[in-house]
């Protein structure tokens, strides 16, 4: 199954979120918040949109987690050398 199950199940863990709230708040069924985060199914794209919505207006940063996961996107790394500001 897909990275958006993945990526939500952390994110709503991590920030103590539940599923039955994010799909109040997407205005869903929570059973299709639970398909996802168990991996049973994966979300439409349209859906992914709707969930981010819906993760801004619980946390925003849950929001930008979320989206982080799910693109793979990988922290900043510090540079191996210090820069020169001369």
């Amino acid at each position: 199954m897909g990275k958006a199950g993945k990526a939500l199940k952390q994110v709503l863990s991590t920030y103590g979120i539940s599923q039955n709230r994010l799909a109040v708040t997407m205005g869903i069924n929570r059973s299709t918040v639970h398909q996802w985060v168990n991996e049973i199914s994966d979300p439409l794209a349209e859906a992914v949109t709707h969930m981010i919505k819906a993760l801004r207006q619980i946390n925003s940063t849950a929001a930008e987690d979320f989206i982080d996961l799910y693109l793979e996107r990988q922290p900043p790394q510090p540079s191996a050398e210090p820069e020169d500001n001369l």
